[in-house]
């Protein structure tokens, strides 16, 4: 596996913010990120039922990631994190880092009003603003 496609809620300022970091970690393979809102997205895969729902990773030899898997592959792939990997996917911490992605992406637009990111309503967080700029809840 040379390459890594991550297909990312480009509406949620979280996803965003996380997709930034990613893209400026060194890496052991070749990161592509593709929002899932994109036309271009769908059309290239358009089979898969999680996209726009789930984080989801694609590698170059066709198998697929979603959900705490992807973050998972996400973290494989990074140099400096690919340790965390294995250890978070190991017997004793799986079922924690399941849970964690789980939770992190039920509240991803809430978190992101955290770290100055506007709270978002609705199935959508729309990236730069909104009718909740600047709130906290």
């Amino acid at each position: 596996m040379n390459r890594l496609t991550v297909l990312y809620d480009d509406q949620c300022a979280l996803c965003v913010g996380c997709r930034d970091w990613m893209s400026r970690q060194p890496a052991y393979v070749t990161l592509e990120f593709l929002p899932s809102s994109r036309a271009e997205t769908r059309g290239r895969y358009g089979v898969l039922p999680w996209i726009g729902d789930k984080l989801v990773v694609v590698a170059d030899d066709g198998r697929v990631w979603a959900g705490s898997a992807a973050f998972l592959v996400c973290l494989w792939a990074l140099r400096e994190y690919r340790e965390w990997s294995y250890r978070l996917s190991g017997p004793a911490l799986a079922p924690l880092a399941e849970r964690f992605f789980r939770v992190l992406s039920a509240k991803r637009r809430r978190i992101a009003g955290l770290f100055g990111h506007s709270p978002c309503a609705g199935s959508a967080c729309p990236v730069g603003g909104g009718p909740y700029r600047g709130a906290r809840r």
